[in-house]
């Protein structure tokens, strides 16, 4: 082969080569960086399975006695680390019972608290309502009435965005009467809601009410998807004395036994050890039966202890949220 055949055949060798190089560019994944996946499976990991709100009667003191404004709530919830907001009907009462519950008073109290969440960048979550009426009552027509006054929540929690109210079932002390009762007026109550969207949430409140199982056959016999408990941590004594509580449901059987049908979560705080736990109540053991009956929705922060100032307790019972609800992940 002379020279020139030996050079043709080298050039043709060599672009060969560079076609194949550049093919392979093309066909070959970009490699994506291996820091920004470990990054974002890291994040998920240390991220508590819920979302965090704050109950606004964490700050009942603070309203009413030392007069801070109940519309700074959404200012002071953000500032706090929250991203929901659970009012507390009761703290708007002096200006709306002033106002007979008028329309306007009420439709000024929406607008208000819906500016103030929006300038925050807060979610309304729901609004726990107070001296309404027991729904639990033997007396047909208090009861109609009870349930009645509940209409005008519905309203504005749908008004205002929030999934639900929390309501109490006061009223009768006697087991099956109650149970009756309760099933009416929720059934009343949570119809009239459904029509504006909005769930009807029970809350382990005191009396028969914090009998976790009878609660929940309550709920089994009201049987509307609209319609659920809010358990709380903490509110499982069935009967008070001025001596103390008398009779109290187990917290961590209550707990499990009210999960299933549970459309909420407060969790109660009364006071916390050096070491950050609250002295009466196993966070851990409580958020993972939370956590194992599969919800992810918001927990409330309800601080109702007095040995810390308000803001101390809020921020004591969030940290210890956290902190527990990332160990389980």
């Amino acid at each position: 082969m002379n020279q020139k055949n030996l050079k043709t055949k080298g050039i043709k060798v060599v672009l060969v080569s560079l076609l194949m190089g550049v093919l392979s560019c093309k066909e070959a994944p970009k490699e994506q960086p291996k820091n920004v996946e470990t990054s974002e499976v890291s994040m998920k990991a240390t991220e508590p399975f819920f979302k965090l709100s704050l109950a606004q009667w964490s700050m009942h003191r603070m309203v009413r006695e030392d007069g801070v404004d109940p519309y700074t709530f959404a200012e002071k919830a953000k500032n706090w680390g929250f991203t929901g907001l659970e009012y507390v009907s009761g703290l708007y009462y002096k200006e709306l019972q002033a106002a007979n519950f008028s329309k306007e008073a009420m439709a000024a109290f929406v607008e208000k608290s819906n500016a103030e969440s929006k300038k925050h960048g807060m979610q309304n979550v729901l609004i726990m309502i107070d001296g309404q009426g027991d729904l639990a009552t033997t007396d047909a027509k208090k009861r109609k009435e009870a349930v009645e006054n509940h209409f005008k929540w519905v309203d504005a929690a749908a008004d205002m965005g929030c999934h639900a109210i929390r309501v109490n079932l006061s009223g009768s002390k006697v087991p099956n009467e109650w149970v009756a009762s309760s099933v009416d007026g929720l059934t009343q109550l949570a119809t009239y809601a459904k029509g504006k969207n909005i769930e009807i949430l029970v809350e382990n409140h005191g009396g028969l009410s914090s009998n976790a199982v009878m609660l929940a056959e309550v709920m089994t016999k009201v049987n509307m998807d609209n319609c659920g408990t809010l358990p709380d941590f903490g509110n499982f004594c069935i009967e008070r004395t001025k001596d103390g509580c008398a009779e109290e449901y187990d917290i961590y059987k209550g707990i499990s036994e009210l999960m299933p049908h549970a459309l909420a979560v407060s969790a109660k705080s009364y006071d916390f050890d050096a070491d950050g736990n609250e002295t009466k109540l196993d966070y851990p053991r409580i958020l993972k039966i939370v956590k194992d009956a599969g919800y992810t929705g918001f927990i409330g922060v309800e601080y109702e202890g007095s040995r810390l100032s308000e803001e101390e307790g809020i921020l004591a019972t969030r940290d210890l949220l956290i902190k527990a609800g990332k160990e389980l992940n």
